[in-house]
């Protein structure tokens, strides 16, 4: 087996900020903001990863380990495994302990992505916890009076774009499946946590602070300002007792508690008594709501096997898309961080990311190709349409051997600051790969029994038909929205499992989940030096190029070979493991607060 350990450590040459700084950074990505373009200059042919800051090494472990978006999150896991847990009771009390310390990002008013490994069996589970829309949802609900589509912010903000949170259910199921420990006990270091308090971070008070809906609300403006409207401070020591309460009921009740009786009672009363945007909600979608087993969606990369989530997400689909392009091309042989690497792999990402607007959506609503996008000559047909020397510009979906239906792509919208990813190898090989989210930072911005709700119906689009065409993406009752969360596996040849890892970061999740795979498989560089490496993304659009990073240098050279560029913040949290002879190495992002630890 490969150690992707003893590996080249690249160093970023970046102008790190204080954390604050840099926490507002994330911010200006959250609401959308695009950064100026860099400076028309010459630039090398490679950007340089010098000396201006020390590379950080991957974290290692013998046995077991786990990568979360926050410290007492991680620590939570550990916990766990300490005392004989396995990696799907880690997850469950790492996210529990998430929706306290970075209720921005994910929670039990949210959902959920899960891949599980057995070692022992050799099978991999893929667990779909999607919010689904209510059943009175209509295809024309986030359209305004005159027929247009609701401004983003109108449509998020309040109860109309609230779906049914999946999370609980799928962890439930998970846990039935997979589980060691009991369920209540995976709930007392959130409640630990919630009751006593922790100390408001800087991404967190920054966050708070650049958003201008947050108070709209009662309940989230008392929480999380104080009584002159000024955010909590960094440090302040903010306790949650309304949600320790909550979790104390779940974690007696199960998620039953969650789907019926009192909690679903205010969730409902809080969702259509919003004001602005009352929504659609009923109890009867909370009591009705069913997490979904998959099978889970593999496909090879070279020597290894790589594993995704299959729709209703199109993380799996257009990962494994780029990688299959990319597999055409000797990737290794132009370095991370050279033109000849960011130009290829932008390439590749549009022709996948065309695909994934015309035939991705919920596939118990929609008839997907799959296979047809999958398979190696169809990958072959799209890879052949890259040149080294130019751009082909905006792509256009591919036809692939076995369509079903015409469907009108979608320009995918910018990242936000939610979502969460999360990252565990227990003592007996399982692992988990977990990516959780709100969808906006701060989610509908409705606060119930200490939680947010998410804005998860906002993934869908605003309209129904688009040229004459039904758009794949649509509202119906029921129907999960598409996502682009990317948990991932990798396997080597003999089937051994060698990496897991997976991102937040909206659409732009599948282009740093791509770019890290590439970088530990054909770079060689270990896990932490690869979630390291300055962010390039491409949506079928513009080429981005991550703000204040060495990789701004290669803006002149893109735009030589016919690239727009746009340079601006990349707010990734990739939380990742690798395991080879050596035993586990794990890699946090340091755009965030998280950390690695393990045994």
């Amino acid at each position: 087996m490969r150690d992707f350990t003893n590996t080249r450590s690249p160093s970023l040459r970046h102008r790190w900020l204080t954390f604050g700084a840099a926490a507002l950074l994330m911010c200006a990505a959250a609401t959308g903001g695009l950064a100026a373009d860099a400076d028309q200059r010459s630039a090398p042919e490679a950007a340089t990863f010098g000396d201006e800051s020390a590379g950080r090494a991957a974290v290692r472990a013998e046995s077991q380990m786990v990568a979360a978006a926050n410290p007492h999150a991680a620590a939570a896991g550990l916990a766990m495994l300490r005392r004989g847990g396995g990696a799907i009771d880690a997850a469950i009390a790492m996210q529990m302990v998430l929706n306290v310390v970075e209720p921005q990002s994910s929670g039990i008013g949210g959902g959920a992505f899960l891949l599980f490994h057995d070692r022992s069996s050799g099978t991999t589970s893929a667990y779909d916890g999607r919010e689904t829309a209510p059943a009175a949802a209509t295809p024309d609900m986030f359209l305004a009076a005159d027929g247009a589509p609701m401004p983003f912010f109108e449509a998020v903000v309040g109860g109309l774009a609230v779906g049914v949170p999946g999370l609980l259910r799928m962890l439930e199921l998970a846990h039935r499946d997979n589980g060691r420990l009991p369920w209540r006990d995976l709930f007392a270091p959130a409640i630990k946590l919630a009751e006593e308090g922790f100390a408001i971070s800087p991404r967190l008070n920054a966050l708070i602070a650049r958003d201008p809906y947050l108070q709209t609300f009662a309940a989230a403006r008392v929480y999380f300002y104080d009584q002159d409207g000024a955010p909590r401070p960094v440090g302040f020591h903010r306790r949650n007792p309304v949600l320790a309460r909550t979790l104390r009921m779940i974690a007696e009740g199960g998620a039953d508690a969650f789907y019926a009786g009192p909690i679903a009672r205010d969730i409902v009363v809080a969702v259509r008594g919003a004001m602005p945007g009352p929504g659609r909600l009923t109890e009867r979608d909370l009591a009705t709501y069913r997490a979904v087993r998959r099978k889970p969606l593999c496909g090879p990369y070279r020597a290894w096997r790589v594993c995704g989530m299959p729709p209703p997400t199109s993380g799996g689909v257009t990962i494994l898309q780029i990688l299959g392009i990319l597999d055409y091309f000797n990737v290794a042989s132009h370095p991370a961080g050279s033109v000849d690497a960011v130009h290829l792999m932008a390439e590749a990402s549009r022709l996948a990311y065309a695909d994934r607007g015309r035939y991705l959506a919920d596939p118990d609503f929609i008839d997907i190709p799959v296979a047809g996008l999958l398979s190696r000559d169809y990958l072959r047909r799209r890879a052949s349409a890259i040149r080294l020397d130019r751009s082909l510009g905006a792509a256009t979906a591919g036809v692939p051997s076995t369509p079903h239906g015409a469907f009108a792509p979608q320009a995918p919208r910018p990242e936000r600051a939610s979502t969460s990813h999360l990252s565990v190898v227990d003592d007996a090989g399982d692992v988990v790969a977990m990516t959780l989210s709100i969808e906006n930072v701060f989610g509908s911005r409705l606060m119930v029994r200490g939680f947010l709700l998410n804005n998860q119906l906002t993934d869908f689009s605003f309209v129904s038909r688009q040229d004459e065409l039904e758009v794949a993406n649509s509202v119906a009752p029921g129907k999960r929205p598409r996502s682009s969360m990317a948990p991932t596996l990798v396997f080597d040849r003999h089937g051994r499992l060698v990496m897991a890892v997976g991102s937040p970061g909206g659409s732009a999740i599948i282009g740093y989940v791509a770019k890290t795979i590439v970088a530990v498989l054909d770079w060689r560089y270990d896990i932490q030096a690869a979630i390291d490496l300055p962010h390039h993304v491409n949506l079928n659009g513009p080429v981005f190029l991550e703000q204040d990073t060495a990789i701004e240098a290669l803006a002149p050279g893109l735009r030589a070979r016919g690239h727009k560029v746009v340079i601006r913040p990349l707010n990734s949290g990739l939380h990742g493991i690798t395991i080879d002879d050596a035993g586990l190495a794990g890699g946090a992002d340091r755009r965030r607060e998280g950390v690695a630890i393990g045994d």
